[in-house]
């Protein structure tokens, strides 16, 4: 799993050899079944994580018991709660795997440790942070200006590759529809 991660690193960046064996140095492989908790609501998330194979939920549950799908994380992404590692406070969400999956956890002080000692890795931090905005701007803008209709085509075409691995009552928590409408939508396509 290890080369996994250095795969995309060196894809986006130049590493020596020597980083790149400091940054396997400090990263915890871990394997998850589907439906394993990585995260429960109420605890401190204290990781920078990395789907290797595989896909992550982060989620909430509310007062009624109904789950809202904060984001999917496919191979090759970053996850994790940032306000909970940034802050040190009480995770809001859960995280779990919708598949079985392999991801690779680098400790809050060690990614820190890499960012610090490593100038091109902290520049792909910077530049995964400020996409990740841009990702949670365009969401919101999505959430509260689209129909249902215009929520699901845009997530089929920003999607198109987890359409099929994500549950479609999944999908509805996601967008803040009922999986009912997602039916309605699929029957009768705008053309």
């Amino acid at each position: 799993m290890l080369s996994i991660l250095q795969e995309y690193l060196t894809d986006k960046i130049v590493l020596s050899e020597t980083e790149l064996f400091l940054i396997d140095s400090v990263s915890i492989v871990k394997k998850i079944r589907k439906k394993q908790f990585l995260l429960e609501a109420g605890e401190v998330w204290k990781y920078n994580a990395f789907v290797c194979k595989g896909l992550i939920k982060t989620f909430s549950i509310d007062k009624d018991g109904k789950e809202h799908i904060i984001n999917f994380s496919p191979e090759n992404y970053w996850f994790g709660d940032r306000e909970s590692l940034t802050n040190n406070t009480p995770s809001k969400f859960n995280i779990d795997a919708i598949e079985n999956s392999e991801i690779i956890l680098i400790k809050k002080e060690d990614f820190e440790m890499l960012c610090n000692e490593i100038p091109s890795f902290n520049n792909l931090v910077n530049t995964i942070l400020q996409k990740s905005f841009m990702v949670s701007q365009n969401r919101i803008h999505a959430n509260i200006s689209f129909s249902a209709e215009e929520k699901y085509q845009n997530f089929l075409e920003s999607n198109p590759l987890l359409i099929n691995r994500i549950p479609q009552h999944m999908i509805g928590a996601y967008l803040g529809i009922t999986p009912e409408t997602i039916t309605r939508i699929r029957r009768n396509p705008k053309k």
